[in-house]
């Protein structure tokens, strides 16, 4: 019998695996028993600036901020690029919803946001 942690969606499990006796006979099903997991600090997001607008520009998926188009103060359209987001090895644009002057930009490039964190804002 062997012995393994694994982690699945963040919980542990502690797994005996018996091995096969090689005659064709399917091994004893494996038993699991789940333990916590140690959970790290999620990674929050810079604080907005203190003029920070009505609007939220929202990230549509999980991923990790890749560049940063838009600066505080700057004039965007409905449809602008506001930051762009890497997500499987694709870079999706986050557009301004709205037209509206960029009020806080709330990443850094290199962070991991999850889908509906707040990016930035407009007034």
């Amino acid at each position: 019998m062997k012995n393994y942690t694994i982690t699945v969606n963040g919980t542990v499990y502690e797994v005996t695996v018996e091995e096969g006796t090689g005659n064709g006979a399917p091994a004893a099903a494996p038993k699991a028993a789940p333990k916590a997991a140690p959970k790290a600090a999620p990674k929050k997001a810079a604080a907005p600036a203190g003029g920070a607008g009505s609007v939220k520009v929202t990230a549509g998926a999980a991923g990790k901020v890749f560049k940063i188009v838009a600066n505080v103060g700057q004039s965007v359209k409905a449809g602008d690029s506001v930051v762009i987001i890497e997500a499987m090895k694709m870079e999706i644009p986050v557009v301004a919803p709205q037209d509206g002057t960029v009020a806080s930009i709330d990443v850094a490039v290199g962070d991991a946001v999850e889908a509906g964190a707040t990016l930035a804002t407009l007034n």
